[in-house]
């Protein structure tokens, strides 16, 4: 009799911890899937198998009694369950003709609204993807940061770097403390397409000239502007360089950077609404220097709406912007640090400016790295930024926000991206 007694409160303990163990599990399950869930771009069939795999992570299946799992994605994909059927064995029961119990959990994730991206890096391979060092800081807490990478590192998030996002995450792996991600990174998460691959470039017509008088020597060759002026939409070959003390007005529309960068250094300032960059060729990209600044605001109509900035998808041998004005030595800007791993060539969009505190729209740069190294905080006064790059690197001490307030704009937030916040509601 005293056998008996020990040897079923042997057991019952061990099916309650079972048990526990398998409800954490499909709690965890879905709780991953549904996260994911909140994504425009998420899939059924990727979500199932974030399921699965969190489970069997989290409640390792026994050989001599392996469990059964159904998983279930509303058609809407508002929400997704998993029922975890385990038969387990006794150790005492066979004593009293029970040798088996069935333990069975269930758990359902239901998604309150969309989650949708605000950041996206789509390099496919390499460490870094998504990188932080220092005292950089990223904060987008209404929206989700997210890697394709597959690399171990594909986020890294070093010293006292900190991101903030409703949602972080990995297809690869993430490299840092815990303590630099808030909340940690969801890893092995599923790439996702690009969102914008269907956006169509715009037209690039016959090169524009800047006016005479935004040159101090009437030189118009070279579209160097370093007087006050107001400038035309058009296409720019060979880039448009504003410099010195020069405040720069652009009208409404697109700005073509055709073979050239687009640079604004020394003191000079830079301000346009219903604006829009494309950039073109291999000398292609940007440098906003550290005393300028900056304020941009996306088109709100037309083939550009809601893109800040948009570049050719190919590009084979980039020239970094940067070497254009390295040799200043009234205005010295240090070289780009360069990426830890790169899977494809790169142009560079480099933001060093302390006062680009408005830009407002979506940076879709599909073959561009964004490299943002300033001290002071980054589209901060923007209504919403959304950044779908190749790359992502922040150094020293910018704190780039990346705002969803997209009800206070007119400004159109791209299909894929953007938009509304979602909660999780788990029931068991």
């Amino acid at each position: 009799m005293l056998l008996g007694l020990t040897g079923g409160g042997v057991d019952y303990a061990r099916l309650a911890a079972r048990r526990s163990q398998l409800q954490n599990a499909a709690d965890a399950g879905v709780l991953a899937a549904g996260n994911y869930l909140k994504l425009a771009v998420s899939t059924s069939t990727a979500a199932k198998s974030i399921v699965v795999d969190t489970i069997q992570a989290q409640a390792v299946p026994r050989q001599e009694s392996p469990y059964a799992l159904r998983v279930d994605v509303a058609d809407d994909k508002t929400s997704v369950a998993v029922t975890v059927d385990e038969t387990v064995k006794l150790a005492f029961g066979g004593f009293v003709g029970v040798p088996t119990v069935k333990v069975a959990v269930r758990s359902k994730a239901s998604v309150v609204g969309k989650m949708r991206l605000c950041l996206l890096t789509l390099d496919p391979l390499a460490a870094g993807a998504f990188e932080l060092e220092k005292s950089a800081e990223v904060t987008a807490l209404d929206c989700s940061l997210y890697s394709n990478s597959l690399s171990p590192r594909g986020m890294v998030g070093m010293d006292s770097a900190y991101a903030r996002a409703q949602t972080i995450c990995s297809s690869g792996g993430f490299d840092g403390a815990r303590a630099n991600f808030a909340p940690p990174p969801q890893t092995g998460c599923p790439p996702i397409q690009d969102p914008l691959k269907d956006r169509a470039p715009p037209l690039i017509g016959a090169c524009s000239s800047i006016p005479s008088s935004a040159n101090s020597n009437r030189d118009t060759s070279g579209n160097l502007v370093d007087q006050s002026a107001t400038l035309d939409p058009g296409t720019y070959c060979g880039g448009l360089h504003i410099t010195k003390n020069a405040s720069v007005t652009l009208r409404a529309g697109t700005y073509v950077m055709k073979d050239g960068p687009l640079i604004v250094d020394k003191n000079a300032a830079m301000a346009g609404t219903d604006v829009a960059f494309y950039f073109t060729g291999d000398r292609a990209g940007l440098v906003f220097d550290k005393k300028t600044t900056v304020s941009l605001s996306a088109p709100t109509t037309g083939p550009m709406a809601g893109l800040l900035m948009m570049e050719d998808r190919t590009v084979s041998d980039p020239v970094d912007p940067t070497t254009a004005v390295l040799g200043d030595v009234l205005s010295p800007i240090a070289p780009t640090p360069p990426p830890l791993a790169a899977t494809k060539p790169m142009r560079t969009y480099r933001i060093i400016s302390d006062n680009a505190r408005t830009m407002l729209g979506t940076l879709y740069l599909p073959a561009g790295r964004v490299v943002i190294d300033a001290s002071k905080p980054v589209s901060d006064q923007s209504a919403y930024t959304v950044i779908v790059a190749q790359q992502v690197n922040l150094y020293q001490g910018p704190n780039l926000y990346l705002n969803a307030n997209y009800d206070s704009t007119s400004v159109p937030v791209p299909k894929g991206v953007g938009p509304l916040s979602g909660k999780l509601l788990l029931s068991q």
